[in-house]
């Protein structure tokens, strides 16, 4: 399924979207997450500013 996602999103108004991933650590285990979300181009900043 994720390749279709992106596949789609290289067409058309798709490109003013984009995949991001942030590595974060858990409180509990101390062990480190990802959290991937794919958002428009504008609003990178704001994923990566909020915790």
């Amino acid at each position: 399924m994720a390749k279709k996602v992106i596949a789609t999103l290289k067409t058309g108004s798709g490109k003013t979207f984009v995949r991001v991933v942030k590595m974060i650590k858990s409180p509990k285990s101390g062990a480190y997450e990802f959290k991937e979300e794919i958002v428009h181009t504008d609003h990178v900043k704001d994923f990566f500013a909020k915790k």
